[in-house]
């Protein structure tokens, strides 16, 4: 599976951005999919996932402003992501778990994404 992210780029505090992750090589319709972010500090943060049935979930500084869909008809993943803080800083990469345990999916925990994408900056300035 390969992965390619797009979309990010600057906007001001309070503006808008949407990413984008296109997937190759796989069955995407199936996936666990997930953005992740990671500002250099500590360790990757997980941001939203959503599952091949289309639950969805949220990290807790996110909701409310970013939304996670997917188009399995064109085989990519998005994330719209409103009202932008500086602390929304950030590469942002998109993530595939191509095999799951029922119940597992959506999750915002790293280690079980199996692809991963090489990143798209973000950067929200104040």
């Amino acid at each position: 599976v390969q992965l390619v992210e797009s979309g990010g780029g600057s906007a001001p505090a309070g503006g808008s951005l949407r990413v984008s992750c296109t997937a190759s090589g796989g069955s995407f319709s199936t996936y666990c999919m997930g953005w992740f972010r990671h500002d250099g500090a500590l360790q990757r943060e997980g941001v939203a996932s959503i599952g091949s049935d289309g639950t969805t979930r949220y990290a807790d500084s996110v909701k409310g402003r970013f939304t996670i869909s997917r188009d399995s008809a064109k085989n990519t993943l998005y994330l719209q992501m409103n009202n932008l803080t500086p602390e929304d800083t950030a590469m942002y990469y998109c993530a595939v778990r191509s095999h799951y345990i029922l119940g597992t999916c959506p999750s915002l925990t790293p280690i079980p994404y199996n692809y991963w994408g090489q990143g798209t900056q973000v950067t929200v300035s104040s």
